[in-house]
């Protein structure tokens, strides 16, 4: 059997990445999951598809968000985007029972074991990269992302929640299978389209200041959804959003 190369793996490391002869990066990919390079892990997939394309991409797995935040400035800065993900799981869902417990493992962690990924890591981990690298885009997405994008109900908060984009402060959100968005993102950013201008891709979600910036096309059929206020007062205007989502 063919012995793989370090090489073989996407690198997870400043030293990976130098071993490789990379100045730079295009992508950094932060998960909450360790990193196995298996088509059941979104993230893994998804960095194989950017390097498919012809892109520089890394990975960050797990990163410590508690310490001096090392993990999240130790790659640098990449050219497009940094790629957001809490994991193959729903944070809450890998985290509690149903009944509220804490659970004692992590299936998704080396050796099982809990505590290395935040309570919404997709909104902690986008919040950090902000803060840290203001004017770098932030895509999220993923499990958690992705059946959060609207306004949903938090069984572990028990209340109404705010959109995980609008919560995390990120750029552009992909639900939903994120290979065909995340390759015509690509391919319009190498065209050098502006990131802030990415707003005709199918499966994306992204904040717009008013209505009047509301991308319009003639063979879209266009869908109003009842605002966050209204469901918080409207008990049916959140049903008949959810019907819709």
């Amino acid at each position: 059997m063919e012995k793989l190369s370090r090489q073989s793996w996407l690198p997870t490391t400043a030293k990976e990445v130098k071993e490789r002869g990379w100045n730079e990066l295009d992508v950094i990919l932060f998960t909450g999951d360790a990193y196995i390079d298996h088509p059941s892990f979104g993230m893994a997939v998804i960095g194989r598809v950017l390097e498919d394309m012809g892109l520089k991409v890394a990975i960050v797995p797990q990163p410590n968000w508690q310490d001096d935040l090392r993990d999240f400035r130790k790659l640098g800065i990449p050219r497009l985007f940094f790629g957001v993900s809490a994991g193959v799981m729903d944070s809450m869902v890998n985290h509690y029972t149903a009944n509220r417990r804490l659970r004692s493992n992590d299936a998704y962690t080396p050796g099982n074991k809990a505590g290395f990924r935040p309570d919404y890591p997709t909104v902690v981990y986008t919040k950090i990269l902000k803060e840290i690298f203001p004017d770098i885009p932030v895509i999220i997405g993923g499990v958690e992302a992705s059946m959060r994008r609207f306004t949903h109900y938090d069984y572990w908060k028990d209340e109404l929640q705010h959109s995980m984009l609008l919560q995390s402060g990120a750029d552009l959100m992909v639900y939903g299978m994120g290979e065909k968005p995340i390759t015509e993102i690509v391919r319009l950013l190498q065209k050098g389209v502006p990131f802030e201008k990415l707003n005709t891709i199918q499966q994306t979600g992204f904040i717009v200041k008013s209505k009047n910036d509301i991308p319009l096309n003639k063979n879209w059929e266009t869908v109003h959804l009842a605002s966050h206020e209204e469901c918080l007062h409207d008990k049916i205007s959140f049903a008949r959003n959810f019907k819709v989502i």
